[in-house]
């Protein structure tokens, strides 16, 4: 039976199969978030084990919870639904006094005795994207500026691109540079066969692609914190 462990504003549980934790504002559950702030619920929610899986159950009769996979994608658990834990899945919490977040990770079934985590980042200055488009290291760098907001952990998570203006700043490029090469990116992914890269909402469906396909990670965040040290 998997256990799962928990990283909660007050430290980190791990959880067998016949435990629960419940977090929200009562002094009394597990992961009391903030006592004082009436815009999260009591009890929130739950994470407990049920027909050989992890759940995370909102609680709440009225508040929605946000689930952000290992990727930075983020869902929308409504009042008194529940999500299966695949991975690891942060829980974001919003109330009137501020935003709090849990990080549950299931434990590996392979006899590893580890918990789920996202893929290493890719190795290399380029790499294959799988349609046999070179990804070179200015590429990444700038997907990694556009992108970071998916990639960061709350406070400062925020799924959707930066503006190019933003991320050039944050990089120390020119504008333009950046636009070109973004463009120039998403035309070759569209030559090979990757839909969306044109047209409405491309960036998003850049971010998404890129993301989902590992081409940029949360450990390729260290690339924008050695820029700005030069």
């Amino acid at each position: 039976m998997p256990k799962v462990q928990i990283d909660t504003p007050n430290g980190s549980v791990v959880l067998a199969g016949h435990e629960q934790l419940t977090f929200g504002r009562a002094l009394d559950c597990g992961a009391c978030l903030d006592p004082g702030d009436t815009g999260i619920s009591r009890i929130a929610g739950t994470v407990h084990f049920e027909h050989g899986t992890w759940w995370i159950v909102n609680k709440s009769q009225t508040r929605p919870l946000s689930l952000v996979d290992d990727f930075g994608f983020r869902g929308v658990l409504p009042p008194g639904r529940r999500a299966a834990v695949d991975g690891s899945t942060q829980v974001i919490v919003e109330g009137t006094r501020g935003q709090h977040c849990l990080r549950v990770a299931v434990e590996v079934s392979d006899g590893a005795g580890g918990y789920a985590k996202p893929a290493d980042s890719p190795v290399g200055i380029s790499t294959v994207s799988g349609v046999k488009v070179m990804i070179s290291a200015a590429d990444r760098l700038a997907m990694v500026a556009l992108f970071a907001g998916y990639l960061e952990d709350p406070p400062r998570y925020d799924p959707h691109p930066k503006s190019y203006a933003a991320a050039a700043a944050r990089l120390g490029w020119n504008r333009t540079a950046l636009v070109k090469r973004i463009e120039y990116l998403r035309k070759r992914l569209h030559a090979a066969g990757v839909p969306k890269m044109l047209g409405y909402s491309a960036l998003s469906n850049l971010a998404e692609y890129a993301i989902s396909r590992g081409l940029v990670t949360r450990e390729d965040l260290h690339l924008l914190r050695s820029q700005s040290t030069r």
